[in-house]
């Protein structure tokens, strides 16, 4: 890496030596001499500019020392000056033989050469390297989002039960045909989770088809006191969405519904799709002693739930909340776009 960097940087300051041999060449003036004049501003201009951003930027400028960086910079780049202008005149002594200059002519000269190339070349390395930073940045960020995401669905995601339950739907009496209904009704879940669940989307029609899966089986657990509807509007519209997202509100929704005795225990669910949006409606009923249940707080599926939906969604989606005395309602829209 060092040593490819090492190539870079002399393709570099080569490219840049032809490029003044070129644009400063005289026809009044030797090929020679033209060469020898740039070869000696690029020492210095060189020089500079690793000075400076190998040890002003990282130890001055960094650090917020921005006035003692000014006065490193101007001094390097001045003492740069003035021993370019000596080599000069002593060059032009004794190798081309020229008129006598003068000193502040030559060294004014140099002074405003070497700090115009220094400042053009520093000013491309930033930008370089803020590119260069930003990229690695972007990458980083999307492993860190890959990976957290990655950690919230396997927390929902029991890849490791799914031969336990064959091997216990195995073991279960023939006879018994409604455990055998549940299990494989549960464990027809868990497999929508394994093998479905790992792409990034899927569409919304097997996701509602999961849901009603889930919720059937929720059922079984509840008594017959318990209402459930599902209405469902537009899911074949080919929208895609993350998976996982509305069965957590669900969820929710049949973990704190009411257990009246004299009265209607219900769950509502609404999902339909509108102009590449979709929404979804949750209501439960629910008991006056319940406490409240806030997205930013409690169970790990809607902390979850609001993780996932800021990665993936960001400012495409709306999560509101109505906890009245006696039911509960979520709102979830997520802009498929």
């Amino acid at each position: 890496m060092k040593s490819r960097t090492l190539r870079y940087h002399i393709l570099f300051w080569a490219g840049i030596y032809l490029l003044w041999v070129l644009v400063f060449r005289s026809y009044s003036v030797s090929i020679t001499k033209t060469m020898t004049v740039e070869f000696c501003y690029l020492i210095f201009i060189t020089a500079d500019f690793y000075a400076i951003n190998n040890f002003s930027v990282p130890k001055l400028l960094f650090r917020k020392k921005n006035f003692l960086f000014a006065i490193a910079t101007l001094t390097i780049i001045a003492l740069s000056a003035w021993f370019r202008t000596l080599v000069a005149l002593q060059m032009n002594r004794h190798f081309f033989h020229g008129p006598v200059i003068d000193f502040n002519t030559i060294y004014l000269n140099s002074l405003v050469n070497i700090s115009l190339w220094v400042l053009l070349v520093t000013i491309i390395k930033m930008l370089i390297d803020r590119k260069q930073t930003q990229k690695q940045l972007e990458l980083l960020e999307k492993e860190r989002i890959k990976n957290e995401l990655d950690y919230l669905k396997a927390q929902i995601n029991p890849h490791a039960l799914l031969n336990s339950l064959n091997t216990i739907y195995g073991h279960i009496d023939r006879s018994n045909r409604t455990a055998r209904a549940i299990l494989l009704q549960f464990s027809d879940l868990f497999k929508y989770q394994l093998y479905e669940c790992g792409a990034e989307k899927v569409s919304l029609d097997k996701e509602v088809a999961y849901i009603k899966n889930y919720v059937a089986f929720q059922k079984l657990r509840k008594d017959d006191r318990l209402v459930v509807n599902i209405d469902t509007e537009n899911i074949g519209s080919g929208l895609e969405i993350a998976p996982l997202l509305i069965v957590v509100l669900i969820e929710n929704a049949f973990k704190f519904v009411s257990s009246f005795s004299d009265k209607e225990n219900k769950i509502d669910i609404q999902i339909f799709v509108k102009e590449n949006r979709l929404f979804c409606s949750i209501i439960n009923t629910k008991e006056i002693h319940q406490s409240a249940i806030d997205v930013n707080s409690g169970g790990i599926g809607l902390v979850n739930l609001k993780r996932r939906l800021d990665l993936l969604y960001a400012d495409k989606h709306t999560l509101d909340v109505n906890n009245e005395q006696d039911f509960y309602e979520t709102n979830l829209s997520i802009n498929s776009r």
